[in-house]
């Protein structure tokens, strides 16, 4: 909540100084939005690239399946 805070009193204080052009101050909540995205995608990314393979792991799940196949539709 802060963060919006400051984000909105640094457009409308960009606004009114007149520092950037109007045109490109209107912008400002676009292109935080859209870096927020794509840093968001970034890190999932990382992620992804980064997410351990464990094997000892994917037995147990697949003996889980193997013990239990119906109980898992169960649970919705």
């Amino acid at each position: 909540m802060a963060l919006l805070v400051a984000i909105s009193a640094l457009w409308i204080g960009l606004l009114q100084t007149s520092m950037v052009p109007q045109s490109y101050a209107l912008l400002l909540p676009v292109y935080s939005i859209v870096s927020l995205g794509c840093y968001g995608l970034l890190m999932v990314g990382v992620g992804l690239m980064q997410f351990p393979t464990c094997p000892q792991e994917a037995v147990l799940l697949q003996q889980v399946f193997h013990v239990h196949p119906l109980s898992l539709c169960n649970i919705i």
